[in-house]
């Protein structure tokens, strides 16, 4: 096992296509005491034709790190790094250059439906609003044939006839894939999914993921896929970075972070879903709470909820990362002892269900 120099959640050969290369991202908001850091040093990448999950718990970073992406963070934000699509550096664009890519060639879908959708025009109209923007010579019946397109292609049933209803007169899973519908309006090389299943229950969550798999196959585009819910991408993700205190901890393909996780926070998580294809005596829940920005540890940020911590040791570094595979690489000072810990836990587990039988 090689160890890396430095935090990156690209974890590909190097043949792979990048879309999009981020590079020591940091989100800091000003605040009274000074400034807090939301994300620090974050680095991954998005390929072509490919899902990437953003997994953790609230505060995270998460969607800080997308809303950075997309130049929609609050003016109290200050963002350093490197954000490069297409090989284009975005941080520091002109706003007007950054509104050709908005939308365009980054399309994004709100975790709230509803605050996002403007409750006094009518669906259409926010459908051929944001075609329009970025197409202005096209007619008004392009856009409503466009506007059509779309709801169908999101599964929108008897999509002409719902052109002229408003957000209010629909449900809370038709709401999403009008969301969806409105960042595929104009074909983006990537959709950003900020929280796509927030507040629906399991079947609706369900749907909106299989319509996300169709637009996807459809049309090509690269999703990355923000979520704090791993249930949600295991079917879905074909890559996934776990993130905590605003860092990258572990990232990989979805087979391995799932069945073979390497760091004590991803392993946490895990312990804490229900799973069908492992038997446990009961559920684990993860002590404590994140440390908010601007009052997060020295050293790893997991330390002080982490039961594999050496406190000598992880209060004052950050493990560097290591790469276990081509696919899949973790920072943590104890990544080796967890990934053995992991493999004699799948073996007594597939032993009992062996004697099971």
């Amino acid at each position: 096992m090689t160890s890396l120099t430095s935090d990156t959640g690209n974890d590909r050969p190097d043949t792979a296509t990048d879309l999009l290369s981020v590079r020591d991202l940091t989100v800091e908001y000003r605040t009274d005491t000074g400034h807090a850091a939301a994300v620090e040093r974050l680095s991954f990448d998005v390929h072509e034709g490919e899902t990437l999950a953003l997994v953790g718990e609230s505060g995270s970073g998460k969607s800080a790190a997308a809303m950075a992406l997309m130049g929609l963070l609050p003016p109290s934000a200050r963002v350093s790094g490197s954000l490069r699509f297409r090989g284009r550096e975005l941080l520091g664009l002109p706003e007007r250059e950054l509104r050709a890519v908005r939308g365009r060639q980054i399309g994004i879908i709100f975790q709230d439906a509803l605050a996002a959708l403007n409750p006094m025009m009518t669906v259409g109209d926010q459908i051929t609003e944001a075609v329009a923007v970025h197409a202005p010579g096209l007619g008004r019946d392009a856009l409503t044939e466009r506007a059509i397109d779309l709801l169908g292609l999101v599964g929108i049933p008897a999509p002409r006839s719902r052109l002229h209803a408003y957000p209010h007169e629909f449900s809370g899973g038709m709401r999403q894939r009008v969301m969806i519908a409105i960042g595929m309006a104009n074909e983006p090389d990537l959709l950003i999914a900020d929280e796509p299943t927030t507040a629906l229950d399991v079947t609706v969550q369900a749907q909106i993921l299989d319509v996300l798999r169709h637009v996807q196959e459809r049309t090509g585009t690269s999703v990355l896929l923000i979520t704090h819910d791993l249930g949600v991408v295991a079917g879905v993700a074909d890559r996934v970075m776990v993130m905590y205190g605003g860092r990258n901890l572990e990232c990989g393909d979805a087979e391995s972070v799932f069945y073979r996780p390497a760091h004590p926070y991803t392993r946490a998580l895990l312990d804490a879903l229900p799973r069908i294809d492992r038997r446990v005596p009961r559920l684990t829940q993860i002590p404590g709470q994140p440390d908010p920005p601007g009052r997060r540890p020295r050293g790893c940020p997991f330390q002080p909820r982490c039961s594999h911590a050496l406190p000598e040791v992880c209060g004052t570094e950050i493990g560097a990362a290591v790469r276990l595979s081509d696919l899949h690489t973790t920072g943590c000072v104890r990544t080796h002892e967890i990934a053995l810990a992991t493999d004699r836990d799948i073996a007594l587990a597939t032993d009992r269900e062996g004697d099971a039988r």
